[in-house]
This record gives C-alpha cells, sequence and structure tokens, in this order.
C-alpha cells in the first residue's frame, strides 16, 4: 500500500471537511445577522404585521417579474423502484462542486449535468437535485443522491423527462406580494422564511404527460414548504392534493 498517497488523501479530506464546516458556519451567522434585512421591501403594515406574529425573513426577495408559461413533458420516474447502485461510489463532498459531481457520476447518471443541487431539500441521507429548465428548477423532478455515514454517494433514484413543451407566456406576481399573502393568512406566530426560489411545479398525475405552472416555492425553518402559482396567487402546502387557498396575494 501507498502510504504516502493514503496520508496525502487523508489531509484533503479533513482539509475539505474543515471548509464545508466553516461554510456552514458562516451561513448560521449571516442568516441570524441579516434576519429581516429584507423587510424594507414589504408595504410598513406589513412589516409591522410580521413584528406581531414574530415573523422572521431570513431569505432573500428574489428580484423582478419575468414572463413564464406552463411546461408540459412526459415524465418518467423510478421512485417506484429499488434504488439504482452506483458502481463506484463518490465522496459526497463532490455534491458542492457541479463540474466535479458531473465528472465522477455522469457515467453512472443520465443527463446529470442538466441537474442542480438543491441545499434546502435535503433529508437525512439524501442529496436532492431538481432538473432545470431555462434556468429554473422543476420542484417536482428530483434526482436524489442517497449517501451513507461515511459520507459516501452510493445510489440514486430518478426522474427524467422528455418533450419539454411551453405554453403561452405570462407575467408572473412579485416575490414580495407572495410573501405578503402568506403572512396575512398562512404563516403561524414565530415563522421563519428560510428560503423563496420561482420556478415549475404541478400535481403529479398517473400518466405520462404531466403540467407544471410557474410557481413560487416557500419554505420555512421547519421545513414546511409552500407552492405559490406565480400567475394565479393560488397556494397549495407541500404534498396536499389541492391548493390551501385560492386568493392572489395582495398588493
Amino acid at each position: 500500500m501507498d502510504w504516502s498517497r493514503a496520508k496525502s488523501v487523508l489531509i484533503i479530506s479533513f482539509l475539505m471537511l474543515n471548509v464545508l464546516l466553516g461554510y456552514q458556519l458562516w451561513v448560521d451567522i449571516s442568516e441570524q445577522l441579516n434576519a429581516n434585512v429584507n423587510s424594507a421591501e414589504l408595504p410598513p403594515d406589513k412589516v409591522q404585521l410580521m413584528g406581531q406574529k414574530r415573523i422572521s425573513l431570513t431569505a432573500n426577495l428574489p428580484a423582478g417579474t419575468p414572463k413564464l408559461s406552463d411546461l408540459t413533458y412526459l415524465l418518467q420516474s423510478d421512485h417506484k423502484s429499488l434504488p439504482k447502485k452506483l458502481e463506484k461510489p463518490v465522496d459526497s463532498a463532490l455534491i458542492f462542486t457541479k463540474a466535479e459531481l458531473v465528472k465522477a457520476l455522469g457515467g453512472q447518471i443520465p443527463d446529470i449535468e442538466d441537474y442542480e443541487y438543491d441545499l434546502h431539500s435535503d433529508r437525512d441521507g439524501v442529496f436532492v437535485m431538481h432538473r432545470m429548465v431555462d434556468g429554473r428548477p422543476m420542484f417536482n423532478v428530483k434526482l436524489e443522491l442517497l449517501y451513507t455515514s461515511n459520507r459516501k454517494i452510493t445510489g440514486f433514484q430518478q426522474d427524467r423527462v422528455e418533450s419539454i413543451g411551453h405554453g403561452e407566456e405570462k407575467q408572473v406576481i412579485g416575490s414580495a406580494k407572495v410573501v405578503v399573502s402568506l403572512i396575512e393568512t398562512y404563516l403561524d406566530e414565530g415563522s421563519v422564511i428560510a428560503d423563496i426560489q420561482l420556478g415549475y411545479h404541478g400535481q403529479i398525475f398517473d400518466s405520462e404527460k404531466q403540467v407544471s405552472a410557474p410557481t413560487w416555492r416557500v419554505m420555512l425553518g421547519d421545513g414546511k414548504v409552500y407552492y405559490v402559482h406565480a400567475i394565479s396567487g393560488e397556494v397549495a402546502t407541500e404534498g396536499a392534493d389541492e391548493g390551501a387557498g385560492s386568493e392572489s396575494p395582495a398588493a
């Protein structure tokens, strides 16, 4: 055995671990320091309501109201079957460097370059990636990378899409209006808004052909997820069959 090489690998692994731990500490501190820093973009009366309900906004509010359309596509999913094992496990630290991840797993996972890592969707033992379309995530279409206690990615489950079509483009509502709607009607006292992203979401039917609409995904610190239709403002929660409300966000 080449002990010199093994020693070098261990040193590099420990350095990478320290970098990751340092980054996470920096993120945690930044979130605490910047809590509610974006509330200035909300109407004063809504900021007051946030204070009354002890609601914190640690997420950045994405700017802009682009024009987006519904997506139609064919869905192929393997979640009804057992996860597929990788022929050669890889270090889980690669999840933070897409180019290296694609290089390591491109020969084992189809179209992995079309997926982006979503830190906020992680579960214990699972890294979650979403299929991207024009730079925006499809929240229903996932690539889940399964890792073990020794931090090795050993398997995966993947949703794949084909024949993506676009409908009529319409201007989406802004992220501030979405937050206002949730604060007024849906969020409990003490809620923490941890992440807001604009992408696509839709109910999955028992059919290959699916439809996803432009959607704001709002994630809370406790893991609860709200999906807000970016055109109509209708609100649904994670796992709900129907929207929890149908009113558009207030101006």
